[in-house]
C-alpha cells in the first residue's frame, strides 16, 4: 500500500473515532446550557425569606407581634388588675367598680397612668410570647401523629412545656413590670408622692432590685407559683383554642374566618385564666413581698395561701378577676388573630418569586 493510501486510511480512522466519541457524550439541551451558564446563586433576600418561612421561625416572629398587639390593647385593664391583686385586707384605695377605678386612675395620673408599665410589659411580652409560640411549635413536632393531628392531652403537655420555657427566660422583666405598675398608684402605705417626682424606669428598677434585695434570686422571686400557674394556663390556652378553632371550622374548609378565630381566642383565654387565676395572685404578692409599705411577708407558697384565705377569704385568691376577664376576651382574641395572620404571611414568603 502506498504512503498516500496509508495516510488516507489513518485519517478516516481518526475521523470515525472522533465522531463516535462525540456521539457518546451527553447531549445538552439549550435550556440546560442557558441555566448552567446564567443561573445566579440565591440572594440574601431569598435566603432570608426561606428562613422566615420555616414553621418554628414563623411562629416565633408571629408570637412576638401577637404579644405586643394584645397587651397594648388591654394595658389599662392589665394595670388595674395588678393594683387589685396587690391590695390586701384593710386597703380600700381601689375597692370600687372597674369603671370607677379606671376613672380614678385617669384623674390622678392622666393618660400615662393607663399605660404605666406597658413599655416594660411589651419589652417582656415580645420575647415571652415569641418563645411561647415558637417553642410550642417546636415541641409539637415530636407529639404530632404522621397526619399532623394531636390529641387534646398532647396539646396540653406541649403548651405547658412552652409556658415553662417562656416564663423562665423572661421572668425578671415581669417582676420589674409589676413594680412599675404600682409605684405611681395612690396606695396610702407607699407614702405621698410628689407629682413632679420622676419615677425610676425599667433598667433603674431592675438594678435596684438586684443591688438591694438579694441579687439574681431577687429577680426570680415568685417564680415557683408563676411556673405552677403558667404551665397549666398556657397548656389550657393552646388546647382550648385549637379544639374550639377546629369545632368552629366549617365542613370542607381548612380554616375558619377571622370572626370565628376571634371567638376561639376569647373562649380559650377565659377558660385558661379562670382555672389558673389564684396562681397569678400569688405571683403578684411574692413579687412585692419585700417592697416596703405593702405589708406582705410570706415565707412560702402554702404560707401565702393560708394567710390570704384566713384574712381575705377565698375571694382573696380571685382579686382582680373582674377586670382580668374583661381584658381576656380582646387580649387573647387579638393575640391569636394577629399571630395567625403574621404567621401565614411569613410562611407564604417562600412561595413568592
Amino acid at each position: 500500500m502506498s504512503l498516500d493510501r496509508q495516510n488516507a486510511a489513518r485519517k478516516d480512522e481518526l475521523e470515525g473515532t472522533t465522531k463516535s466519541g462525540l456521539q457518546s457524550l451527553p447531549q445538552l439541551s439549550p435550556t440546560t446550557v442557558k441555566e448552567s451558564a446564567g443561573s445566579p446563586p440565591p440572594t440574601l433576600w431569598s435566603q432570608t425569606r426561606n428562613n422566615l418561612a420555616e414553621p418554628v421561625v414563623a411562629a416565633f416572629m408571629a408570637g412576638g407581634v401577637a404579644g405586643a398587639v394584645s397587651r397594648t390593647i388591654v394595658s389599662p385593664l392589665e394595670r388595674l388588675k395588678i393594683l387589685l391583686q396587690v391590695q390586701s385586707v384593710g386597703r380600700t384605695e381601689y375597692k370600687m367598680s372597674t369603671w370607677k377605678a379606671l376613672v380614678k386612675m385617669g384623674r390622678e395620673e392622666g393618660w400615662r397612668g393607663f399605660m404605666r408599665g406597658n413599655g416594660t410589659n411589651c419589652i417582656r411580652i415580645i420575647p415571652y410570647s415569641a418563645v411561647q409560640f415558637g417553642s410550642y411549635n417546636f415541641y409539637k413536632q415530636f407529639a404530632e401523629s404522621p397526619d399532623g393531628e394531636m390529641s387534646p392531652m398532647r396539646r396540653l403537655v406541649c403548651g405547658g412545656a412552652a409556658g415553662i420555657t417562656s416564663v423562665t427566660i423572661t421572668y425578671p422583666l415581669d417582676i420589674v413590670r409589676t413594680r412599675l405598675s404600682i409605684q405611681s398608684a395612690s396606695f396610702a402605705d407607699l407614702g405621698v408622692r410628689d407629682p413632679s417626682q420622676r419615677l425610676p424606669g425599667m433598667f433603674t428598677t431592675m438594678v435596684a432590685i438586684h443591688k438591694n434585695e438579694g441579687g439574681v434570686r431577687a429577680l426570680y422571686r415568685g417564680i415557683a407559683p408563676t411556673v405552677a400557674g403558667v404551665a397549666p394556663y398556657v397548656g389550657l390556652n393552646f388546647m382550648t383554642y385549637e379544639s374550639v378553632r377546629k369545632y368552629l371550622t366549617p365542613d370542607g374548609e381548612k380554616n375558619p374566618n377571622s370572626y370565628r378565630k376571634l371567638l376561639a381566642g376569647a373562649i380559650s383565654g377565659a377558660v385558661a385564666q379562670t382555672c389558673t387565676y389564684p396562681f397569678d395572685v400569688l405571683r403578684r404578692r411574692f413579687q412585692i413581698n419585700t417592697m416596703s409599705g405593702m405589708g406582705y411577708q410570706y415565707s412560702s407558697i402554702w404560707d401565702a395561701v393560708r394567710v390570704i384565705v384566713a384574712e381575705e377569704g377565698m375571694r382573696g385568691l380571685f382579686k382582680g378577676i373582674g377586670p382580668n376577664l374583661l381584658k381576656v376576651a380582646p387580649s387573647m382574641a387579638s393575640s391569636w388573630l394577629s399571630f395567625e395572620m403574621t404567621r401565614d404571611f411569613l410562611v407564604s414568603l417562600s412561595d413568592r418569586e
